[in-house]
This record gives structure tokens, sequence and C-alpha cells, in this order.
């Protein structure tokens, strides 16, 4: 690299309002910024060519992030440091620090640090569910529960299977794993469950395994004494809060595997200890745990221990993906749209022909809530009581699975030998209807622009539209 490019890359990292401290092979100082200054208390001049023993006397190969990279060339992620430096000041940082390669030989490491103390204060904003008295559930965790077994809208096969399992777990205590694509409606069930059951008057936690790191997560999870850590305070962990009630993990393959160790243990033992504590706090919660991954997998590539996997999927439940149960479309629509009628204060009937194919044939990569997206965009632009083609978002037309094909511009239906298919006459009009509703969108809706672009007249193209049930 040119002299004055790497100069100019240091002035970039200098202006960065996170902490950057750079070392070569043997600990030495090579880079350290005014940001990593303020949390250190150390001012970066004195750091310039100083090793990391002389500066931070209390760190070692096993307690500093740098020098255990440079040791292992491993990389660590979110990890929570406290030491103290040449003054006797102590620093508590959480550490990103990876290693810097050349030709696969560890020449140094850069260490990214941030203020622990706002994270906490992030932390401290999640919604806890606070006991007063008798009364274990305050109102506002009452109002977040929408959703009971009314509320899953599907006849297919697989989603009743699955509602019946639900159904029959409620009124007992048992570790329920739900596993369902993004979008298949996880938090549904388990406030359904939850609802349904002998603890449905009680606390109801939830928690997003990847919204926070392991360190910041145990804490939450497990709760804080005062002196347990610099900055910690009394405060009790979710399991302490969701006691005799519900703790929902969402996302629990994004666990880190050490704090899947710690779960383990306290779903063995029914008591939880807090950080920093020497005492532990007997707890009565119901967990109910979500994957968006399949566990298997999970397990084959080490991101979910296996004895944690067993330990929570007691009851197993499986939600079906919207791709395998494409019969419940129609009825997934109707009540989507009897939804939005309301809020949007349309009159919408129901879906063109046209709709209803293309959501048959669409695989839904986002599920139901994808559909219930689709159908809410296509309610704000639609003109008529009806909901076309040309109201859909563009990104669902494209190729399905091999049953259309792209022909230019518009996409044109194969028909097999053995389906029979349609009439030829009724072949065109469906291209000519998909070539006026490319056009259209191209054009923003104009029809005297989409007119120019088709090369007819504009009320020749009015009455293709009025044909064809198209409404701009």
């Amino acid at each position: 690299m040119d002299k004055s490019l790497r100069e100019f890359s240091w002035d970039i990292l200098e202006m960065i309002d996170m902490g950057i401290h750079v070392v070569d092979s043997k600990g030495v100082t090579v880079f350290y910024n005014a940001a990593m200054g303020r949390l250190e208390m150390t001012e970066p001049s004195d750091m310039m060519g100083k090793g990391l023993a002389e500066m931070f006397p209390s760190l070692n190969r096993g307690s500093s992030t740098l020098l255990y990279v440079l040791q292992t060339g491993e990389t660590i992620v979110d990890r929570v440091q406290t030491y103290f430096n040449y003054r006797g000041q102590e620093i508590t940082t959480i550490n990103t620090t990876c290693p810097l390669l050349k030709n696969n030989r560890v020449i140094g490491a850069v260490e990214i640090a941030r203020d622990i103390t706002k994270l906490r204060e992030l932390a401290e904003k999640v919604s806890y569910t606070r006991k007063k008295g008798n009364e274990r559930q305050p109102r506002q965790t009452r109002e977040r529960l929408r959703y009971g077994f009314t509320d899953i809208i599907g006849e297919s096969r697989g989603i009743r299977d699955a509602v019946g399992i639900a159904e029959k777990v409620a009124h007992t205590s048992s570790p329920v794993l739900i596993y369902g694509e993004t979008g298949t409606g996880k938090e549904m069930f388990a406030q359904s469950i939850h609802r349904a059951g002998m603890r449905g008057g009680q606390a109801f936690v939830t928690q997003n395994c990847a919204a926070l790191p392991e360190s910041l997560l145990e804490g939450i999870l497990f709760g804080t004494v005062k002196g347990g850590f610099t900055g910690a305070v009394d405060r009790p962990g979710l399991f302490e809060l969701a006691d005799r009630g519900t703790l929902l993990l969402d996302e629990i393959n994004s666990m880190g595997t050490g704090l899947q160790a710690k779960m383990l243990r306290v779903l063995q033992d029914g008591f939880v200890r807090r950080i920093g504590d020497t005492g532990v706090t007997p707890v009565d919660v119901r967990i109910i745990s979500t994957a968006n991954k399949d566990p298997m997998k999970s397990m084959e590539d080490g991101t979910l221990r296996k004895d944690l996997f067993y330990r929570l999927s007691v009851v197993y439940i499986k939600i079906p993906p919207l791709r395998e149960r494409k019969e419940d479309i129609p009825v997934l629509s109707r009540h989507f749209i009897n939804r939005f009628n309301a809020r949007l204060k349309k009159n919408v009937t129901g879906l063109a022909d046209g709709v209803k194919d293309l959501f048959v044939k669409y695989d839904w990569p986002g599920n139901v809530r994808e559909l219930e997206n689709a159908v809410e965009g296509a309610m704000n632009v639609a003109n008529g009581d009806i909901i076309e083609l040309c109201d859909l978002p563009p990104y669902l037309f494209g190729d399905d699975d091999g049953h259309r094909e792209k022909t230019g511009g518009y996409t044109l239906p194969v028909y097999g030998p053995a389906e029979g298919g349609p009439a030829l006459d009724d072949m065109l009009d469906d291209m000519e209807r998909e070539i006026i509703i490319n056009a259209l969108k191209s054009s923003g809706g104009n029809v005297t622009r989409s007119a120019e672009k088709l090369n007819i007249k504009r009320q020749t193209l009015q009455y293709k539209m009025k044909k064809y049930g198209l409404r701009m």
C-alpha cells in the first residue's frame, strides 16, 4: 500500500467512535486511537511502541483477548473483559478481537472495544415482567399476549397436526421446542400454548437470543447482584421474573454454546444463580423455545448442544412452511383482506383469478408473514374491490420452479402435453394481459406513456384494460 494511503487509513480509524487497538506479533502497540484511550483512561501517545504487559500488568495470555488471539489465531466476538491499567484503574469493555494474517501466519491482532456501560443501559430497557404482591403478571404483559389458538388460520393437515399437538401440551408444564422457518408463526403458537394452559394467568416473558451478546444475555436471563462486576446492580433475571409462568426463548439456536451449558444446569436443577451471587434462587418456569433453523442441522454444525436440545424438546412441534400447505392460501388471504379492510377503510372483496394463480404458484420464502405483507401492500394501492396483478409487489413475478418461464419481458404459462392446456385464444389473452400489466408497471401506472410503449392508441389501451379488468 502507498505510504500516503496507509496514513490516510490510520486517520480514518482515528475518527471512529469505537476503541481500536492494533498490536504486532509480539504484543507491541502499533496503533491506538483516541476512543480506546478514553475507554482505558490512557494517553494514546503513552501506548505507542509499548508492550501490553507493560501498560496493563494485570493481563496475561489467559486474561487478555489480544494476547489470546496472537497465540491461537482464533477470532473472539463480543467478550466482556475487566482489567486494570498501569495506574491501577479498573476498566470493563466488550471486545471483538481478530488476528491479522499474512501467508497464513499471525503477524498481529486488532481489537475493537466498546464501553459496556452503554450496552448495559440498552439492556436495561428490555421489558421485564415484574411481580407485585399476588399479581404475577402486569397489565402491559397481558396486553402483549395477542394470540390464541383461534388466531392460527389454516385447514391443511400439516397445520392442524401442529395445532393439535400444541393444544394437548398446553395443559402441562413440559418444555416445548417449536421449529419453523421465519414467518411461519412460532410466537403465535407459543402465546397460544401459554394462554390455554394452567399458567395462562401468570407471567409470559420473551427474550430473543440473537438480540444481545452472550455476556449481556447471561445477565438478563439469570440476573445480577451489586458488586458482581463494575456497574452491576441488584436485578432479577428473566427466570425469576417468569417464576410460575412461561419463558419464551426465541431463536435458541443463536445462543452461544457457553451460555447453553449454563442454561442446561438451570433447567436440570431448577435453581438460578445471579451473576456475582453466592446463593441460588429456586424457580418454577415453563420453557418454550423456538428455532428458525433445523435443530438437527444446528446440532451437526455445533451451534446447538445436543444435551440442551433433548432437554428443551420434550415436546417438539414443527410448523410447516407455507409452500407445503398452499391449500391454506385462499383462507389466509380472506383473513388478511378482512383485517386490512377495517384498518385501511377499504372494501376489497377478494382476489382476481390471476392473483389466485400466482399466489398458489409462488413459493413464499417469507411464509405467512410475507403473504400478509403482500396483501396489505396490494390493498394500499388497489383502486377497486378486487386485488389485481398490477397491485402486487414486483418481486412476486418470478420463476415458479419451472411452471413459468420469462419471455420478452412478460411471463408465459408453460403447459405440458398431458395437461391439455387452454385454448389458443385464451393463451393469447393471457399473454396480452401480462404485456399490458408490465407496460403499466414500468410507466408507473401512466396510461398515456404505457400506450406509447406498446405503440397503440390510448383509447385502445383503455379498452383492453377494461376488457381484462385492470384498474390503475
